[in-house]
């Protein structure tokens, strides 16, 4: 399968509420249509997650931020143009998206997605992608295709085949919280 059928399949998947295993700027991730609450629910059964858990979203830019939460403190600027590598920042609260996407102080996580296919996904989607680590709750994260367990392959409605032969080790990214006053709180390095 070429990277075109890739997208174009993914893209059909999140349009009918199914769900991605798909490689990230990251680790290999689950996605799904964030505004779609059955496919965010189907994620949490995947992955025998509790839903006071959030996900994290993936977006193209700073614009598309700004239609799913209520401000973005002027820190943000700040630390998107420093970070050289890829950077999930909490904002303070989200918005037009589905239960359990925000978690329960309805903060959301989002992360700049730098990576080429991920990008043109989102860019042709037209919206953010749910990401959220391809393991079962409480496994370690996949740092590459060959992790990802064969149980979770078999829950999802499809597999992206780009970079599913490549075994270099991705891992997870930093998670900063950042709070309306500017004040900001490192949750993961």
């Amino acid at each position: 399968m070429t990277f075109e059928e890739d997208i174009k399949e993914s893209l059909n998947t999140l349009r009918q509420g199914g769900i991605l295993l798909y490689p990230t700027d990251t680790i290999w991730g689950l996605g799904c249509d964030p505004a779609n609450e059955a496919a965010v629910n189907k994620i949490f059964k995947i992955k025998s997650r509790g839903e006071s858990k959030s996900l994290i979203i993936l977006v193209d830019g700073l614009s598309m931020i700004e239609r799913y939460v209520t401000e973005i403190p002027e820190i943000v600027y700040e630390l998107a143009d420093v970070s050289d590598t890829p950077l999930t920042i909490i904002y303070p609260k989200g918005k037009n998206l589905a239960k359990g996407v925000c978690s329960e102080d309805g903060s959301v996580a989002i992360r700049i997605c730098h990576d080429e296919f991920c990008r043109e996904l989102i860019n042709r989607f037209r919206k953010p992608i749910v990401s959220t680590s391809a393991n079962l709750s409480g496994s370690s994260s996949p740092g590459n295709f060959s992790e990802v367990e064969k149980t979770l392959i078999d829950k999802v409605d499809f597999v992206v085949k780009h970079r599913q032969s490549d075994r270099s080790k991705s891992l997870a990214s930093p998670v900063i919280k950042v709070n309306s006053d500017g004040t900001f709180k490192i949750i993961r390095k």
